[in-house]
């Protein structure tokens, strides 16, 4: 039943919008029915050529379905037990390229973070001028891990026994963001 939207209101499926804000709407029913970890895909970002158009359909979605969860999951007293983490593999190259798009880019890619009861309203970070390269101190992969890890309560030394019988560290590096 959580996966569908049946019983939703007509309202709230608008807010959310089509495609991608409908599975944030699951998203949302899945932890209310007790998930404790969703991945919802946006179905990529791939825009190497033609970039201005992709935007303006993937964009608006992206826009319209996660404000509307912030919004529903404030709504429902649900802000501090639903982390929301929006992010990529990497970013995108801070040039257009000849074919109107833009490449991969694996020395800036955009973060945010909503609820988990963290502190709103803060900007962390900072790229240069041209979006090429962080201007200040890089937030790695590993330190957003250390601090979903802080959030939930995992130790940053935390091990687990591997398939060897070997104990490995769930996170060798890592600290949580300030």
């Amino acid at each position: 039943e959580a996966f569908g939207t049946k019983g939703e209101d007509k309202k709230t499926l608008a807010r959310y919008g089509k495609r991608f804000g409908q599975s944030l709407l699951s998203a949302r029913r899945l932890c209310e029915a007790g998930a404790s970890f969703v991945t919802v895909s946006s179905g990529g970002w791939d825009m190497h050529s033609n970039v201005a158009k992709g935007m303006k359909t993937r964009g608006t979605e992206v826009d319209q379905g996660v404000s509307a969860l912030i919004e529903d999951l404030h709504e429902r007293g649900m802000q501090d037990d639903v982390l929301i983490v929006v992010t990529g593999e990497f970013g995108r190259t801070p040039r257009i390229n000849k074919r109107a798009g833009r490449d991969h880019w694996g020395n800036l890619c955009t973060l945010a973070l909503s609820g988990g009861g963290l502190n709103m309203g803060q900007v962390i970070g900072e790229s240069s001028a041209k979006a090429e390269v962080p201007a200040s101190s890089p937030i790695r992969p590993h330190d957003l891990m250390a601090t979903i890890f802080q959030l939930y309560g995992i130790p940053l030394q935390q091990q687990i026994v591997n398939f060897q019988g070997r104990p490995v560290y769930l996170l060798e590096d890592g600290t949580p963001i300030k």
